[in-house]
Parts: C-alpha cells; structure tokens; sequence
C-alpha cells in the first residue's frame, strides 16, 4: 500500500515522500517512517477487497461527534451514500494501534466511512477521489446533524425510506464512468 509519512502535513507532502509498505508493515529500506495509521489502513486494505483507496481526516464537526461518541444517523437522506441508514461510531482505542484497527475494520463493514471516538473520521472508496468525496460528505452531514442538535433532537427517515434511497442511488448520476 501506499501512505502518508508519519506527521506529514496533507497538502505538503511531495510525491516521492509518499511511502510504499506491505500490508503487515515492512517498509523499503531508506523509505519514510509511515503513518501511525498505517495498521488500521493495512486493516481495512485485508477486509474490504473493494477499497483501494483511504482517507483518514480529523475534520471538525466529524471529530466533534466523535468526541460525543454520536453516530450519525439517518436525518438526511445523503447518509445512505455511505452505505447504510447511519454513519457509525468505532469505539475509542489509542492511534495506531491493531486494537484501533479492529474497531475501524468493524465499523466500516457494509459502509463506506465510520467516525472513530475521540479521534476523526474514515472515509473509504474505490478510488482516491471517491473516498475524498466521501470524507467531504461526512463532515458535510457531520455539521449539519450538529447544527441540527443546537435546535433539538431531528426527527429522522425510517429504515423503509433509507431502504428506496440505497437503491435509488445504485442507478443515480453519471453510469458508467
């Protein structure tokens, strides 16, 4: 896989500072040290053959729910785009461990992101702009349920209707792209 130096700030990390690793964590001789991260990347690389791309974010109204240890659930009819009628909440474990890794593996089975306590976000896709799009609509939903929560508690969509929505958007936009 390939993933962040360690510490590495986004948007200022050149191409050949990017480090290639295995999946149980050997790195190249010379190479970066990788992200902290890299075992729940490595984690959810081995239990979802369908992501080949990962964005981990510590985004703010993401990161605020996840402090809360509040999923999000269904009080949009966009939360189903990350494959399901709620966006979870993995319990807390210390970054960069293979315990953290378990509860983001778990999280994340049948969606395409999850918040992780006390810690950030987790957006996963098929491709590196999907999972960017996907952590996007996270914080998106992430602040509106947030602003929502200053009014009261939102009345949310039932399962039946997140049920059309999912499928529904199996055929909505652009196909075959």
């Amino acid at each position: 896989m390939l993933i962040t130096p360690s510490g590495a700030a986004c948007g200022k990390i050149a191409a050949g500072e990017i480090v290639a690793m295995s999946l149980d964590g050997a790195v190249a001789a010379g190479a970066a040290k990788p992200s902290s991260e890299w075992r729940m990347h490595a984690g959810i690389y081995g239990a979802r053959p369908d992501v080949h791309a990962i964005v981990h974010v510590h985004s703010d109204h993401a990161t605020t729910l996840a402090v809360m240890k509040r999923p999000i659930p269904a009080l949009h009819y966009m939360v189903a785009v990350l494959g399901g009628s709620d966006i979870r909440c993995a319990p807390y474990a210390t970054f960069g461990t293979a315990e953290l890794a378990a509860h983001a593996v778990a999280a994340l089975e049948g969606r395409k992101a999850c918040l992780l306590a006390h810690h950030g976000q987790i957006a996963v896709g098929a491709t590196i702009e999907e999972a960017l799009r996907l952590a996007h609509e996270v914080e998106t939903l992430a602040g509106q349920y947030w602003r929502a929560l200053q009014i009261g508690e939102p009345e949310l969509l039932d399962e039946a209707e997140m049920a059309r929505v999912a499928e529904a958007f199996k055929t909505y936009g652009r196909q075959g792209d």
